[in-house]
């Protein structure tokens, strides 16, 4: 009895646990090129002894530690044909402990929770350019047996290797995901860029139209009916007509929100003053001739206006001139 113990506690059997040590080797060593595709390993078969003795829980499930690098992973098992002391592992698997081949790992039997939900990164925009991803990733993962928070797993396709990090998992970093319906999600690539946005671009034909306009909009405004107004009859004016300058103000008038402007009292009164003398004004002011100007106003001023005409002019009287006599 003494020999068998201390046969067990020189391989590091403790309790009811499994934790062992060992030198690690790739599964190249081996000739087992199906390893590469998972994350199973071969263990020696005085591991499995150890395990048959426990009342550990199935599918057999591992914690694999390198203390040097303080990297943890997790795994499954393939076989126990191992020589002892040594077990053989996926070389994708010893890059993410950061083991060389012949160091130490530590195994120790573990119970992961099944997983619901795991977020996937692939490291290149690759992967996405593949017919059916979700299909290469479902038949890829029949494989593993669990999978753990900051691991590197690869999948094979076509020839080709991808390498995708699991960046997320629930409920816990460390999950199982033998017969279970995990949720799958995935992260953009580590080499994805976003689109740069297209800038806008004003076309020329509309740059120089804007530049045009400035320049055009300095340039005075033509006013209408701004000269001097004469009398058909030659006559002098009674009055004298606004300058340019106050006819081009007088259009510059404030505006109000729907539109329209208040009159002003200067040019109400002019108007109603050209229109008490019956004169025909020109213009804006035009349009505004009051209906209730009655029509014998304008006769009485016209009248006025002729009355003065007679008296400068000389009557003319008939027979005004000398008598003469046919006698003589």
């Amino acid at each position: 009895m003494f020999v068998i113990l201390q046969y067990f506690d020189g391989y590091g059997y403790h309790g009811t646990s499994f934790e062992q040590t060992y030198r690690c080797y790739p599964a190249s060593f081996i000739e087992k090129p199906q390893l590469e595709s998972g994350d199973k390993i071969i263990m020696p078969p005085s591991a499995l002894d150890r395990l048959a003795s426990l009342h550990i829980d199935y599918p057999m499930l591992f914690e694999l530690r390198n203390d040097a690098a303080e990297r943890v992973s997790h795994c499954g098992v393939l076989e126990f044909i191992a020589e002892e002391g040594m077990i053989y592992m996926p070389y994708w698997m010893m890059e993410n402990m950061l083991l060389q081949e012949g160091d130490i790992v530590r195994v120790k039997n573990v119970t992961l929770p099944k997983g619901t939900y795991v977020k996937l990164q692939p490291h290149t925009k690759d992967f996405l350019d593949i017919s059916n991803p979700k299909a290469i990733l479902e038949t890829t993962l029949r494989n593993f047996s669990c999978l753990t928070v900051g691991d590197s797993i690869m999948v094979a396709y076509n020839k080709k290797k991808y390498y995708i990090d699991i960046i997320e998992s629930k409920p816990s970093n460390a999950i199982s995901i033998i017969e279970t319906d995990c949720e799958v999600d995935f992260a953009p690539p580590l080499d994805y860029k976003e689109p740069e946005r297209p800038v806008a671009h004003v076309p020329l034909n509309k740059a120089t139209a804007q530049v045009e306009e400035a320049p055009a909009e300095t340039e005075p405004k033509f006013n209408p009916f701004t000269g001097a107004g004469r009398r058909l009859d030659g006559k002098p004016l009674k009055y004298e007509p606004a300058p340019a300058s106050l006819s081009g103000s007088k259009d510059k008038k404030p505006v109000v929100a729907n539109g329209t402007a208040p009159p002003s009292t200067g040019s109400s009164s002019q108007t109603g003053n050209r229109q008490a003398q019956g004169k025909l004004v020109f213009g804006a002011n035009a349009r505004r001739i009051p209906k209730e100007t009655p029509k014998k106003e304008a006769t009485k001023d016209a009248k006025q206006e002729q009355q003065p005409e007679k008296k400068d002019d000389p009557k003319f009287q008939p027979f005004t001139g000398k008598k003469y006599s046919l006698r003589g």
